[in-house]
């Protein structure tokens, strides 16, 4: 089973559609997959489930089916993680609903995040409560991929879900400030991973499950660039054909190659359109781009934009998939 976190901390690049998306395909090539929805916006659990079901389950003021349900225990001080619903979507997917009280977990994220450097069992229980939850809930649906959302930003709560991730892909727009984003996450990681792994090594409870905080960069997506004759247009290429640099030397941490180009770069796992016709129809009947049909209004040319969303995914979720053997 192979956890996968989708992250940058520049938002607003489509990172949540991706994620809905790329669980959709990886379903679709036959995968059982955990989409675990931990950014407390809950943007991918309003995708996945209908309204009816999103009223029912925020509107309960205590147990919801929720995240929040796992950790609570913890947060009260009176026990360990908890079973936390899982949501099924159909018969390849289950969901890890997002919950926007998550966000008041951070402070006791933050300071467990330092006694773990004594060896207190407390707060490596507390730091490592996403970890355990995540994988005694895959286990239950035998899924082989666990792909989590995460919000845009450096907090303890990201940390906590970052350090428990086996890879990161990184979604992205071709403009100035994505390249600064990405260069600031590149020394987060970098940073994370080291002050986990000097906690990991003070850890006192060997039969306490942590994650070994691998956080291995599988790449990065371009989201969202103009396209003239299945090219990015040259307004793109100005600044996307300086992600390989970037990422090369800031998040890979290895000698830059100059005159690398965005469409060469093996670290690029795709150049996606956004489909922006196709959107809205998807909303409305609540399914992936590339599973519309005729029937939901995707006829004539928005028809052929399907078929050629199925084969980008298709081409995608293989290529991280494959990256992740």
């Amino acid at each position: 089973m192979k956890i996968i976190t989708f992250f940058n901390n520049k938002g607003g690049v489509g990172k949540t559609t991706l994620v809905y998306h790329f669980t959709h395909m990886v379903a679709e090539l036959g995968h059982k997959c955990l989409a675990v929805d931990l950014d407390p916006q809950a943007n991918l659990t309003s995708m996945f489930l209908s309204e009816e079901e999103l009223e029912r389950i925020y509107s309960q003021e205590t147990n919801r089916e929720t995240l929040l349900s796992g950790i609570k225990p913890l947060d009260r001080g009176i026990g360990d993680v908890v079973p936390v619903k899982i949501h099924e979507v159909n018969s390849n997917i289950g969901l890890l609903a997002g919950d926007l009280e998550l966000s008041l977990f951070e402070d006791k994220l933050s300071s467990n995040w330092s006694k773990c450097i004594d060896g207190d069992e407390a707060a490596f229980r507390i730091v490592s409560s996403f970890y355990r939850i995540i994988i005694s809930e895959a286990k239950k649906i035998e899924a082989e991929y666990c792909i989590i959302d995460v919000g845009p930003n450096f907090g303890a709560l990201n940390r906590a879900v970052l350090i428990a991730a086996d890879y990161v892909v990184v979604p992205m727009a071709a403009d100035l400030f994505s390249l600064q984003g990405l260069k600031n996450l590149g020394n987060r990681l970098e940073t994370w991973k080291t002050e986990w792994l000097d906690r990991y090594s003070r850890n006192r409870t060997p039969d306490l499950s942590l994650p070994n905080g691998l956080i291995k960069p599988l790449g990065y997506i371009v989201m969202q660039h103009g396209i003239k004759e299945s090219r990015p247009v040259k307004s793109y290429l100005k600044w996307a054909n300086r992600i390989p640099a970037v990422f090369d030397e800031y998040v890979l941490k290895r000698d830059v190659t100059l005159d690398k180009k965005v469409e060469n770069d093996e670290n690029c796992l795709a150049l996606l359109k956004h489909y922006h016709s196709l959107i809205p129809m998807a909303m409305e009947v609540r399914k992936p781009i590339f599973l519309l049909k005729p029937a939901d209004g995707a006829i004539g040319a928005h028809y052929q934009a399907v078929l050629r969303a199925y084969q980008d995914f298709k081409i995608l979720s293989k290529k991280i998939m494959s990256k992740t053997v």
